[in-house]
């Protein structure tokens, strides 16, 4: 390199700037990215001690898991799933914040070109007064008259050359940052399947809740009936039909707060879907059983973790495009090379305008350092330099909050699944309770109060199952989200709907860019 510099300074001065240039167009200043040490899980459950194994359902086992509720084997819930992908509005967002990042990089690599580029043309009528002294000196020896027309085409070019690679970091960092908003993109359609999945389970919850409660409250009013009819024959007190008109009132009551709690959720499931509140309620009214749970699930290690979370993914592209700013901030530091001219055609009639003698034209090489500006400029490296930091302390935590929730979905499913186990037998015990009280209270063997306490008994074991089994689905469902499930490779569906598309085309002309495939280099090759 030394060599080709000795041969630039032997050129005319502009020759010898421009092929310094491009001997240290090369150079880059700042630091090159790597990818971050992330903290190391060898397997998962050690926390809890739990092992992956047939007993627990799971299985290390590789595999894709991007349609996971599709197991469930619920055609209503892929139904749903399938309509937010379509819709949501804020899944649109995320869409059109892609599409705003790529053409950002095609502002930073159009840095690469002339920086400042001017085409134009005129007309120049002008009128020299006849008062002016040069001009009154020069008709004493020619004729000149002060009324003429101008014509005159030309092109301004301005060029800084990139010797420090502030523009090419500019480009990096604008690269990662698309990649960055791919992956944000990725996070919230993982966000928005967990969130569909979990409220369709909470509904379904809800809805199988007023139905044990229905179902109990005509158990408690075949036990009112049955005190009522002792009372008219003599056989009991007031004391029991008032027990029982009290529990059947208690465990009415309890109806209007789950239909409560049902609208809010269906309300929730309708923003999900950006829908206007009420048009869910219709689809949904009619009560289903809890979705089916697969009896192996696979969770793979966790490294696969880590390479398909879209979290991580755009902690580390966050990371490489701030890093890349490092870079851009330090090039300040150096002084700046410009090349700028112009050429152009200039003549007294349009004829003539295309005449070689017509040619004008200038260049000028020049440089700008901010020396006085020196202190400013080594801060703000300083503050860039701090924000990767901040960045990389960010990604680490990302990975641990991403094991964390991982670990903590896998001991909840395997929990509330052993809770299942428990009060079903619970339960299957609570119904035969109930039936051979209510028959020994008919007999006159036995007193009211245990009526009561067997149907509440029931009660309470029938709505604690059914939560349980309710959890086993949303633990599982927080399972797939952590470990990325749901998540789509880029440009498979399209990163904006149809109907979007057509508004973003009508307003402005995009080219080539919302249908083209977006396949920016990987920070690795940089």
């Amino acid at each position: 390199m030394s060599a080709l510099i000795r041969y630039a300074k032997r050129l005319s001065p502009l020759p010898a700037i421009v092929a310094t240039g491009l001997v240290l167009a090369g150079c880059m200043v700042g630091p090159d990215f790597e990818r971050p040490e992330a903290p190391y899980l060898g397997s998962w459950s050690k926390g809890a001690g739990l092992p992956v194994d047939a007993k627990t359902g799971f299985t290390t086992r590789s595999a894709a898991v991007n349609n996971w509720w599709t197991l469930f084997k619920d055609p209503t819930l892929t139904a749903l799933i399938d309509e937010a992908y379509r819709q949501n509005v804020l899944l649109e967002a995320a869409g059109a914040r892609v599409y705003q990042a790529r053409a950002q990089l095609g502002v930073a690599e159009g840095e690469l070109f002339p920086q400042q580029q001017q085409a134009k043309a005129g007309v120049e009528k002008v009128q020299l007064s006849r008062n002016e002294p040069l001009v009154r000196d020069i008709q004493q020896f020619i004729p000149l008259d002060p009324n003429f027309t101008r014509y005159s085409t030309g092109f301004d070019a301005g060029w800084e050359i990139d010797l420090w690679g502030k523009i090419r970091r500019d480009i990096q960092s604008a690269r990662a940052n698309l990649l960055y908003q791919i992956a944000s993109y990725d996070d919230a359609l993982v966000t928005l399947t967990g969130d569909i999945a979990a409220t369709y389970v909470t509904i379904r919850e809800l809805q199988g809740l007023i139905a044990i409660t229905r179902r109990n409250l005509a158990l408690q009013k075949k036990s009112l009936d049955i005190a009522k009819v002792k009372l008219e024959g003599g056989t009991t007190t007031r004391l029991d039909v008032d027990e029982a008109t009290a529990a059947y009132n208690s465990t009415l009551a309890t109806l209007p707060g789950y239909q409560a709690d049902l609208a809010q959720a269906m309300n929730a499931m309708s923003v999900l879907l950006s829908e206007p509140p009420g048009n869910v309620a219709p689809r949904l009214k009619k009560h289903a059983r809890l979705p089916r749970v697969p009896a192996t699930v696979a969770i793979g290690v966790p490294a696969d973790m880590l390479r398909r979370r879209p979290d991580v993914r755009a902690a580390e592209y966050l990371a490489a495009a701030q890093s890349a700013q490092i870079g851009v901030a330090k090039a300040d530091l150096y002084p700046a090379f410009t090349i700028s001219g112009a050429i152009g055609l200039k003549a007294s009639d349009f004829k003539g305008i295309f005449n070689t003698r017509s040619f004008e034209g200038f260049i000028n090489p020049s440089f700008s350092w901010n020396v006085l500006n020196y202190g400013r400029i080594q801060n703000n490296v300083r503050v860039q330099d701090a924000e990767f930091q901040e960045t990389l302390e960010q990604y680490k935590n990302t990975v641990l909050n991403a094991y964390a929730e991982v670990e903590t979905a896998l001991v909840a499913f395997v929990r509330s699944k052993q809770q299942v186990v428990y009060l079903s037998r619970a339960v299957a015990a609570s119904k035969r309770a109930e039936a051979e009280v209510l028959t020994q209270y008919q007999d006159g063997t036995a007193s009211y109060d245990r009526v009561i306490d067997a149907q509440r008994s029931l009660l309470d074991s029938e709505a604690r199952l059914l939560v349980a089994r309710a959890n086993v689905l949303t633990n599982l469902i927080s399972v797939y989200k952590g470990l990325a499930g749901g998540w789509v490779p880029p440009n498979v569906k399209g990163f904006v709907n149809a109907r979007t598309r057509e508004q973003m085309e009508d307003r402005t002309n995009w080219g080539q860019l919302l249908e083209k495939p977006i396949e920016p280099k990987p920070i690795e090759t940089q």
